[in-house]
């Protein structure tokens, strides 16, 4: 059975990310408007997670082998949405031209 190692990063990672998920959730419950992903140039973790449908693991996994780039400012890593973009429309199979 293979081990995974949390580092401090990660735990901090995880903190900044739960505490932006509790803080959406309030602002829903409040009613306030949060800007949309679309508006947005840089995303953090959970929301690339979201908009690709895949779990931290894999996201770690990507940035590890360099697959998607990103950017560190402090604890927090944020990913440049049309790198993003970019990487799903270069990866695209069976792409359909209307």
């Amino acid at each position: 059975m293979a081990a995974n190692i949390i580092t401090s990063e990660d735990l901090e990672q995880f903190k900044w990310e739960f505490l932006e998920l509790i803080k959406g959730h309030i602002d829903q419950r409040l009613g306030k408007v949060k800007p949309e992903i679309e508006d947005r140039q840089w995303l953090k973790s959970h929301q690339v997670q979201r908009m690709l449908g895949i779990s931290p693991g894999t996201l770690q996994t990507l940035r590890i082998n360099g697959t998607i780039p990103y950017t560190k400012v402090g604890g927090i890593i944020f990913y440049d949405k049309k790198d993003i973009q970019q990487i799903m429309e270069k990866n695209m199979k069976n792409k359909r031209n209307y």
